[in-house]
């Protein structure tokens, strides 16, 4: 599956923001799809995922209450919603999928949303100005 990403720009403190990832070559419905960011210098960090076993959105303490992850099937296409969102949001955010059947959670987030997954898209840069 190929993956690209799109929807990052400039926002005020507390503004919104929805980045969209469009799949092609496969369905995401056969995937555990999720967002990840990472600021230079720093370590990558999942955020918001649905998990491949149970369908359910799992989401970083960082952004939970606050960002939504979804699916939409006919589209094709994995959404993260990103609301009151704050200057630390800032970061080049990167959509993400795969296949792997976890069973195990880690700090809350299922494995692949821990430690990273197979398929990438392009990072989006998504800045949060104070």
């Amino acid at each position: 599956v190929q993956l690209q990403a799109s929807g990052g720009g400039l926002v005020q403190s507390g503004g919104s923001l929805r980045l969209s990832c469009t799949a092609s070559g496969d369905t995401l419905e056969n995937y555990g799809i999720g967002w990840f960011r990472q600021v230079p210098g720093e370590e990558r960090e999942g955020i918001a995922c649905i998990s491949l076993i149970d369908g359910r959105a799992y989401y970083a303490d960082s952004v939970k209450g606050r960002f939504t992850i979804s699916r939409d099937s006919g589209r094709n296409t994995q959404y993260l919603q990103m609301n009151s969102l704050k200057p630390e949001d800032t970061s080049v955010y990167y959509c993400a999928a795969d296949k792997f059947r976890h069973t195990e959670f880690i700090a809350g987030l299922p494995l692949p949303c821990y430690y990273g997954m197979d398929y990438w898209g392009k990072g989006t840069q998504v800045t949060v100005s104070s």
